[in-house]
């Protein structure tokens, strides 16, 4: 028996399918291989280096900011290997957006989509008469204390980009300096206006909670940037249907500049059965496995033959097909080896930001600093 063992991240959407898969996998191989699999919280997905993992597991799946020093470190299997050559052609024209290339760094692949998401908006169709079209249709629903945002600091960062690149030209992450100063004091301000009518528990607060809030009770009504997740607007999943959709379009270039997100199957360099694991993250990556077993046990697929799938958004409520549009035009946040610190770091300071007094030219010039600091 050939036992390999796995990482995922602690949510019905990230561990469900990989167990669903490996079993099927495993019984495709006489039972004589078994994946075994651990789990970790959200924040410890986006945080936990990858280098701390790679003696233990096998295969990891990842957030692709890590990229970078995976690329620098040498940590990872490259995905780009002779014998999947078409596979991996196959797999760049069926990808959502740039989620398959995101894990491309340095001319190799270094992970495989196989869920793809992005900052898009949620609401409950049955307690809202008119969605939000622009910012002042917000702003009123949230001093209507309607409204409900995950501003933890990993997701306040997040939500500045989306906010940011929508309202200008979409930051270049290759670039050494941080976003235009003039138009990050414009987005601090358009996200304190409103975060000063949102409710405590939203800083502290991510897209899961956000979502269970929504699904579960009637007090809030939208959620203006929040990752989708398309388990809760499955029928039976939760007491209320969610509905997930495009992004408001705050300076007429549509749902533009969001920060992607998803997830990526990878393998590490340690691991005595990279064949296997090679074979298990191909097939979990196409569009065979993606439209059937990995939807149809939690998982939100990476592969754009399942986004367009009839009976799958006839499932969840038109999931895939409302926020198409965000996610195609979805942004590509920095890879470099460092980045990770500054995303850690710049989410606490634009969280601590919404909850005080600081001043928008403080936060900006540290942020920069900071950003600079990073390539380093």
């Amino acid at each position: 028996m050939k036992t390999l063992k796995g990482m995922t991240w602690d949510h019905s959407r990230g561990y469900d399918p990989m167990i669903a898969t490996s079993e099927i996998f495993c019984k495709k191989h006489n039972n004589e291989i078994s994946i075994e699999w651990d789990k970790r919280s959200l924040q410890a997905f986006a945080d936990r280096p990858i280098e701390q993992m790679v003696d233990e597991y096998d295969l990891m799946v990842i957030d692709y900011p890590h990229v970078g020093e995976v690329s620098a470190k040498g940590l990872l299997q490259q995905f780009d290997v002779e014998q999947y050559n078409d596979q991996l052609d196959i797999l760049n024209e069926q990808s959502v957006g740039l989620s398959h290339q995101s894990y491309n760094i340095d001319g190799h692949q270094w992970a495989l989509a196989i869920d793809a998401a992005t900052q898009v908006s949620c609401y409950r169709e049955d307690l809202i008469d008119d969605v939000p079209t622009n910012w002042n249709d917000l702003l009123a629903l949230a001093k209507n204390q309607k409204i409900i945002w995950p501003l933890k600091p990993v997701h306040a960062i997040s939500s500045f980009y989306s906010i940011y690149n929508n309202i200008t030209d979409e930051f270049d992450p290759l670039s050494k300096e941080f976003v235009d100063k003039e138009f990050g004091i414009q987005t601090l301000r358009m996200m304190k206006e409103i975060s000063n009518c949102l409710i405590q528990d939203c800083f502290s607060m991510d897209p899961i909670r956000t979502a269970e809030i929504l699904s579960e009770t009637n007090d809030f009504y939208y959620a203006p940037y929040t990752y989708g997740f398309s388990n809760y607007s499955r029928k039976d999943y939760r007491k209320n249907i969610l509905k997930y959709d495009n992004v408001i379009d705050l300076d007429g270039k549509g749902p533009h500049g969001t920060h992607l997100g998803g997830t990526g199957i990878a393998i590490s360099n340690s691991s005595k059965y990279k064949d296997i694991a090679l074979e298990y993250s191909y097939w979990i990556a196409g569009a065979d496995c993606q439209q059937t077993i990995f939807y149809e046990s939690g998982g939100q697929p990476g592969n754009s033959v399942a986004w367009q799938n009839k009976e799958i958004n006839d499932h969840n409520n038109n999931f895939f097909i409302a926020t198409r549009q965000t996610l195609d035009q979805a942004w590509v946040r920095p890879r470099h080896n460092g980045y990770m610190k500054f995303q850690d770091e710049s989410g606490n300071i634009i969280n601590e930001y919404l909850q005080s007094n600081i001043k928008e030219d403080t936060v900006m010039n540290k942020l920069s600093s900071m950003y600079l600091e990073s390539f380093n």
